[in-house]
């Protein structure tokens, strides 16, 4: 038996159809021939990426996050974290491959070979395979047990369950819905020694990308969840309940997954709109400047705060080492840039100037919980 979802009730089918609006809206403001939603949509899947690790204390910044999705070194990542993002990088680009494969199919051996991709930096976590024994999860800072999986035996049956219902067609459940019980009954099963939580939530990614309603990068919540660690915890603790309970409500983590999708893209509508205008912005610039019309590109990272390396950039605009070094020179004798660092470790950030440029276009952070803004209004 697995967790069931809940009936929902009119106030989270309306919550729903808010975020649906969210999104819809977001759609549209991509759908352009410039090339600010590309930079957006590899900030968003490094963030992705970051947070998630970040969550079980696997910390590189956003720029060495980039550079795990473009394949280059990092500029400041411990080795053990770096190994961590770059097993993540590979299950998610994974995940992203098979967003659109019309053979898919949820299977156990789909999840171990996907856990072998995540885990595999280090053999002495079992990647690939279901966990040998027990597992608990433990309150470090109490210092005490908070949620004891179901026995190892059990792993087997409850994964072929799982893989079962994910399977199944069901029309009639929000994708966001089904994406968070699909993420609650991996993580109560703890099928594995080690990496639960993020294959937990890469498999929610995932179900989320198939359902096709908008680009993986732009569907995923794992940035929000990284931010509110807290509370995530809390969440699935209060449902879990110390053990597995799966005839427990569920309730209340499908409403924090709702409250994290409207919140993840109300941020996201913010920053396309901050991004667009900047760019919009930096097109004047560069032109009144007479800069190569590339350099927009390098121009509008290092405006939304990204340190800009020399192998970012040239990634993003398919030029050579040798023309990158020269725009990025040319930016800073400009005025634009600020550069530091020494060779490899070079890196370019927004100068005043450039600061001063996105100010005019940055828009208020807070967003309401869509639950207590609804019951406002009622």
């Amino acid at each position: 038996m697995l967790f069931e979802t809940p009936k929902l009730d009119g106030l989270e089918i309306d919550v729903i159809a808010r975020i649906d609006e969210l999104k819809q809206t977001l759609r549209y403001s991509i759908q352009t021939p410039k090339r600010w939603p590309g930079l957006l949509r590899r900030a968003l899947f490094a963030r992705a990426i970051r947070a998630s690790n970040s969550i079980e204390g696997f910390n590189v910044t956003v720029e060495d996050a980039i550079a795990a999705v473009e394949g280059d070194e990092p500029l400041e990542a411990a080795d053990v974290d770096w190994k961590a993002v770059r097993g993540y990088r590979s299950a998610m680009t994974y995940v992203l491959q098979l967003a659109a494969d019309p053979h898919f199919k949820h299977s156990t051996d789909f999840l171990r070979s996907l856990h072998f991709m995540m885990m595999e930096y280090d053999l002495s976590k079992n990647p690939g395979r279901w966990r040998p024994g027990p597992i608990q999860v433990v309150d470090e800072a109490k210092k005490e047990v908070v949620y004891k999986a179901p026995d190892a035996q059990l792993v087997p049956g409850l994964m072929v369950q799982l893989a079962a219902a994910l399977n199944q067609p069901d029309n009639s459940t929000a994708s966001m819905v089904r994406a968070a019980m699909g993420h609650l009954n991996f993580v109560m099963i703890h099928p594995f020694s080690d990496g639960n939580g993020r294959m937990a939530r890469c498999l929610q990614s995932l179900i989320l990308a198939r359902a096709g309603t908008l680009a993986p990068e732009f569907s995923s919540i794992e940035e929000y969840l990284g931010r509110n660690t807290r509370e995530y915890y809390v969440v699935l603790l209060n449902v879990g309940a110390g053990n597995w309970s799966p005839r427990r409500d569920a309730r209340p983590w499908v409403r924090f997954c709702l409250t994290a999708h409207f919140r993840q893209a109300t941020t996201i509508l913010r920053r396309s709109r901050e991004v667009q205008q900047t760019w919009d912005a930096l097109e004047v610039e560069v032109k009144k400047r007479k800069l190569p019309e590339r350099t927009i590109l390098a121009l509008s990272d290092a405006a939304s705060g990204l340190r800009v390396r020399n192998a970012a950039y040239r990634s993003v605009a398919g030029i050579s080492v040798q023309v990158a070094t020269k725009d990025l020179k040319l930016l800073v004798d400009r005025g634009l840039l600020v550069s530091s660092g020494e060779k490899k470790w070079r890196s370019y950030e927004a100068s005043e100037v450039l600061k001063d440029l996105r100010s005019r276009f940055t828009e208020p952070k807070r967003v309401p919980d869509p639950f207590i803004v609804r019951r406002g209004r009622e």
